[in-house]
């Protein structure tokens, strides 16, 4: 189907479509900064920590297909993508306003699976807006935009802690009767607001295009029951263009990488520079804050070399440019358990965040030429597949190879799993391996480098 030409966005116009990723991924970064130790500070053990983190994955395994294919057979008075936004926004809003306030690891997990699934159904529409509304020549920008707001606002969410601390004047070892310091709960009340206010500017400043006439009669022939539309996701994966599927595998090992990091850099640090594990400890809350710090830094390089990467992914290629990201990334990661000194710690985070700037932009370059107009939605849904399978991944095995520890699932571990000793930093040193295997992945994925202009 020959598709009609859009109207050519300005930078500004770009900007405004994407500051709702803003929103979206300040609460991401409150995830990534501060879900693992809320629950040691509620008292979990090191090796639940990835299976209590089991709610992104999934919900991002169930819901984000799913909405994708609604999506596409959307047609309201709102507009194609835009009441998934809204009402994801607002699931996420809810979450991050109560989550400060859980009382047991029970309650905490259970208003994770209420931010996960609002996160998630915003997500995919989302990306698939903008490719909806850009043109081709267009989708670089517009994607690395996203990816530079994702640094932006990780920079914020990780940094915000040591705002309170050391410019205000807010005593870090401040925690209320469950032990979550008070900083986290004024992060995650500004993450609530964030959420529902950047992505309704983006809606209202750049609405979506209506819908032409032969759109509107495509998706009026389209069942919209539930088996129909299990039935496309499941004929799109079998209709996956090949180029998205050889991305499967730099996701297995990048996503798998980036789950390790997130769960246990906290708790590497703790042990590298300041010598405890222990969650209540003044050493441990100083390892979160200084987490938080490198987080902001390695997300502030994340922002910078997003924007840097849009005329050098056109000429080179977003796969030779990714595959040189991952690599510095592999080596951040490889190399911060071996630093003592805290100050030392934004070295690595250097390489981290720009392999971070390159996940969250290049693979969407490389998918958005592969993929049919008509059946963005699923195929973007399809895509977090790849995404989330990793993260369900590494829940399951963490829990048997991390450590011993006694526990009442502990009649399910196998003698001589205990690769990695209970001990983080060993953890990090497995997510550089594999993100260096995921820059030789990416290798194998075959793009057209695009002239500049």
């Amino acid at each position: 189907m020959l598709m009609a030409q859009k109207p050519h966005l300005s930078l500004s116009k770009i900007l405004q479509m994407n500051i709702g990723f803003l929103g979206l991924q300040y609460s991401f970064g409150l995830q990534q900064a501060n879900m693992a130790p809320i629950f040691s500070y509620l008292h979990a053990s090191e090796g639940q920590l990835p299976i209590l983190q089991l709610a992104g994955p999934l919900t991002g395994l169930l819901i984000q297909p799913i909405i994708g294919a609604m999506s596409d057979r959307t047609s309201s008075r709102w507009g194609r993508r835009t009441p998934y936004f809204v009402i994801g926004a607002i699931m996420c809003s809810l979450g991050l306003l109560i989550m400060p306030f859980s009382s047991s690891i029970l309650m905490a997990v259970s208003l994770m699976w209420l931010l996960d699934a609002g996160n998630n159904t915003t997500m995919e529409p989302y990306r698939a807006y903008v490719k909806d509304r850009l043109n081709d020549d267009q989708h670089e920008i517009g994607f690395l935009m996203q990816s530079a707001f994702t640094g932006l606002a990780q920079t914020l969410a990780y940094l915000l802690p040591t705002i309170l601390v050391v410019w205000i004047g807010i005593n870090k070892d401040a925690v209320d009767s469950h032990h979550i310091p008070y900083t986290t709960h004024i992060a995650f009340m500004i993450g609530a607001i964030l959420s529902l206010v950047t992505i309704l500017w983006s809606v209202i400043r750049v609405p979506e295009l209506p819908l032409t006439e032969s759109e509107r009669a495509h998706i009026a022939t389209l069942p919209r029951t539930p088996v129909a539309t299990l039935t496309e996701i499941a004929h799109a994966i079998y209709a996956m263009p090949q180029a998205m599927r050889r991305l499967g595998l730099m996701c297995l090992f990048q996503w798998f990488a980036m789950s390790s990091y997130w769960t246990y850099v906290t708790y590497s640090i703790s042990l590298s520079v300041f010598g405890t594990r222990n969650p209540d400890s003044a050493g441990f809350h100083s390892a979160a804050i200084t987490n938080g710090q490198v987080g902001a830094f390695f997300n502030l390089i994340a922002f910078v070399s997003a924007l840097a990467m849009v005329p050098v992914s056109r000429r080179y290629g977003a796969g030779k440019v990714h595959a040189i990201c991952l690599t510095l990334s592999g080596l951040g990661m490889l190399f911060m358990p071996h630093i003592h000194d805290a100050r030392l710690l934004f070295l690595p985070a250097i390489g981290i965040g720009f392999g971070w700037g390159s996940i969250m932009g290049n693979p969407y370059v490389m998918l958005a030429d592969s993929i049919p107009a008509e059946r963005t939605g699923v195929y973007m849904g399809i895509f977090n597949m790849f995404i989330v399978i990793p993260m369900l991944l590494n829940a399951a095995l963490f829990y048997f190879v991390y450590d011993d520890k006694p526990s009442s699932f502990s009649g399910l571990r196998f003698h001589g799993l205990n690769w990695l000793g209970g001990d983080a930093r060993n953890v990090l040193t497995l997510a550089g391996v594999l993100m260096i295997c995921a820059a030789i992945a990416v290798l194998f994925v075959k793009t057209e480098a695009k002239d500049v202009a």
